[in-house]
Order: C-alpha cells, then sequence, then structure tokens
C-alpha cells in the first residue's frame, strides 16, 4: 500500500550544482535555499564539507551553512565523507550529515580512490563522532540500477552496502541510481532485496532520469512503501557519465505527480516553481524540470 505521507530530500544546492563548471555565488546559493525553505520543504542539503580541491563549487560550504535561514522543523544536511569534514560541518551548524558509498567496487575506486570496504571503513570515524554528539547520520549508495564501468549491479550487492550502513548507525539509507538506467521492474527487484536488510521504512529513492524513468521507479518505489524521496529543484545536476542527460529528477515533476496520487508532502507547487525559475534565472539555463516548462510564469505566481 502507498503511504499516505512522503518526505522529500531536497538536494539541489547541493547534488544539484556540484558539477557546475561557473563558481555559483554564495548569495546565489542562499537565495535558493532561501526560497527552498519558504515551500514547505523540511529537509534541505545545503552543501559538502569536502575538499575545495576536489569539488570547487563546495568551496562556500562554511558560509553557506553559517548564513541558512533556521525555521522550526526544517533540516539542513551536509555531506561530509571524513572526520574533517564533519567537525567542519558541525562547527558551521548542520543538523545532518550524509556519507556516500557505492554498490560497484568499480565506481567507488574511480569516485573516492578506494574500495567499497575501505570506504565503510573510513565512514567508521564519522559514525562515532556522530554518535557521541547524537547528530543523525545518513547513507547514501550510489549505482544501486547500474554502474558506468560495470553495468548492470547485482540487487544483492546494493543490499550488502546498504545493510553495511544501516548497521554502523546510518539512520537512513537512500538508494541512488547514478546513471538513471533502472526501469520499474529492477527498481522492485532491488528494493525487495534491500528490504530483506533494512527496513523499508529507512529507506529512501534518488532516481536519475537519464532515460525517462525517474517518476516510474518512484512509483514503483511507493507501491512497496517507500515515503522518502530525493529530488533536485529544476532538475539541476546533469549526470556525468551521459553527457546531455537531465541527471536528477526535478523535485517539481515528483510533486506534481505526489498531489496527483493524494499523498501529501507538505510543499507548495508554486513556491516549488518560484525557486526554479530563480535558480534558472541566474545560471542563465532553461530548467529540466517539465512541469515548469509546461507552466506560464503567470500560473505559478
Amino acid at each position: 500500500m502507498m503511504p499516505a505521507r512522503v518526505r522529500l530530500v531536497e538536494v539541489g544546492p547541493r547534488d544539484g550544482l556540484q558539477n557546475e563548471s561557473t563558481i555559483v555565488p554564495t548569495e546565489v546559493k542562499l537565495g535558493l535555499i532561501g526560497r527552498l525553505a519558504d515551500s514547505g520543504l523540511r529537509h534541505i542539503e545545503a552543501t559538502a564539507f569536502v575538499s575545495p580541491k576536489r569539488v570547487p563549487q563546495m568551496a562556500d560550504h562554511d558560509a553557506v551553512m553559517r548564513a541558512v535561514p533556521r525555521r522550526a522543523g526544517l533540516i539542513y544536511s551536509a555531506l561530509t565523507p571524513n572526520l574533517v569534514g564533519f567537525e567542519a560541518a558541525m562547527a558551521a551548524g548542520a543538523d545532518e550529515v550524509a556519507v556516500f558509498g557505492a554498490a560497484s567496487e568499480t565506481f567507488s575506486r574511480k569516485n573516492i580512490n578506494c574500495s567499497i570496504a575501505e570506504s565503510l571503513q573510513r565512514f567508521q570515524e564519522v559514525m562515532r563522532a556522530a554518535q557521541q554528539r547524537g547528530v543523525p547520520v545518513r547513507g547514501y549508495v550510489s549505482c544501486v540500477l547500474g554502474c558506468p564501468y560495470e553495468g548492470a549491479i547485482a540487487p544483492g550487492a546494493v543490499a550488502n552496502v546498504a545493510a553495511s550502513l544501516y548497521d554502523m548507525g546510518c539512520h537512513e539509507i537512500s538508494l541512488g541510481d547514478t546513471i538513471g538506467v533502472g526501469t520499474p521492474g529492477q527498481t522492485v527487484a532491488m528494493i525487495e532485496a534491500v528490504a530483506q536488510r533494512v527496513p523499508v521504512e529507512r529507506l529512501a529513492g534518488h532516481f536519475h532520469d537519464t532515460y525517462g524513468q525517474a517518476l516510474a521507479n518512484v512509483y514503483a518505489a511507493l507501491e512497496l512503501g517507500v515515503a522518502v524521496f530525493d529530488a533536485s529543484v529544476a532538475g539541476l545536476g546533469g549526470c556525468p557519465y551521459a553527457p546531455g542527460a537531465s541527471g536528477n529528477l526535478a523535485t517539481e515533476d515528483l510533486l506534481y505527480m505526489l498531489d496527483g496520487l493524494g499523498i501529501d508532502t507538505g510543499v507548495r507547487l508554486d513556491a516549488l516553481l518560484a525557486a526554479d525559475r530563480y535558480i534558472c534565472d541566474a545560471l542563465q539555463r532553461p530548467t529540466q524540470s517539465r512541469v515548469a516548462r509546461a507552466r506560464p510564469a503567470a500560473m505559478t505566481a
């Protein structure tokens, strides 16, 4: 049975902007985050506390996290791959942190320069520090439905990594179709395998839309009881392994479908579309959201 309520995790400010070739000014990022907060979103991944040399776009992580508009019940999270990043995120006021692994050995080595087993060992240090401070940790698993290097990924491999993250203390596991190749049948098989090791209520879906399957995959996950989904305003964040691909599922398109299903999110579509227009104007590019393209500005004011 489908959930009556879904929690949306907005990843646009981090996952959406991190691969932009031109540095987005801090004030623009904060303008986007403020508009996202105004829409009713209650979980926004604001930035990543990673090396500026590795991800220049996130070099202003401290300034962003310190200046985000605080609202009752609004969680601001940040990616923190190591203890240095974790401590910096805590000093800047992050409410929650996230660690990121992969279900593909090759992707893990190319993305974070270590094996899956080594990455899990690295996260233990972050987990211990977070548990000492009572800070929630979210775990990401990349390439759950396919890898740009290895192709298809076995559901059992995804379940192993997800279970390892859950067992070490991650309160929620986000399952990411990093290159957007998955289909609903594959999504069902993957989630069913993971759900044997991690409770469904602790799972989230993170679907990219490279092949136009993201909403269909969300629907398949909803039918299995998944009630948390990541998405990116305006579809920010192209897939680096598929040139020209739209990448992240647009939050507006996901919200439109959920509204149509009568599923409560607490998020207002008109305000979300305003955030879409703001960031697309700032980046001087068209939106990737089908809903935003279909609705004239006058209809969304």
